[in-house]
């Protein structure tokens, strides 16, 4: 969870590390889960200091629209003055949730994203790597099924090869 120079382009393997993959999320409801998310997102980046707020953008953006995106995945997002670099987490929750997803499936897949407030290219641009990547239905079987955290980052470092 680092700096990212955004004039090149983004590679979701310089941003994901194990460190910050959770494959054991527990929350039943959107909200619970946002909760879990941020909590993780605090514990593994060690940059979140007042959680209270980054769970308020992340509902707030919810609230326009759901980042549920279909195909068993979410991309929750929002921007914060808090923070100073991008911070990505990718979680899984293996029986899968109700997360209001555009096609009415459970949701299985987590990438939650927080960004400067003054960096939206950046904030951009990492969307659009995350949807080429889960665009791919392989791919994100893949990513549902993977034994562990290496797995996972030996899937999205393959398919950004």
């Amino acid at each position: 969870m680092g700096a990212v120079d955004t004039e090149k382009s983004i590679k979701l393997v310089n941003l994901v590390n194990e460190k910050n993959i959770c494959l054991e999320l527990k929350g039943r409801n959107k909200k619970a889960l946002l909760e879990e998310l941020v909590d993780f997102m605090a514990k593994s980046s060690g940059k979140i200091r007042d959680k209270k707020s980054f769970l308020t953008v992340l509902l707030k953006r919810e609230k326009l629209g759901s980042t549920g995106i279909g195909g068993g995945v979410a991309i929750p997002h929002a921007k914060s003055p808090k923070v100073k670099n991008f911070l990505l987490v990718l979680a899984r929750h293996t029986s899968g949730v109700d997360f209001g997803a555009l096609d009415g499936e459970k949701t299985y897949l987590f990438f939650v994203l927080i960004s400067p407030e003054n960096n939206v290219g950046g904030h951009l641009k990492i969307l659009a790597e995350i949807s080429r990547l889960v665009k791919d239905k392989f791919i994100v079987d893949l990513l549902k099924k993977a034994e562990d955290k290496k797995e996972i980052l030996r899937v999205i470092s393959a398919y950004e090869q």
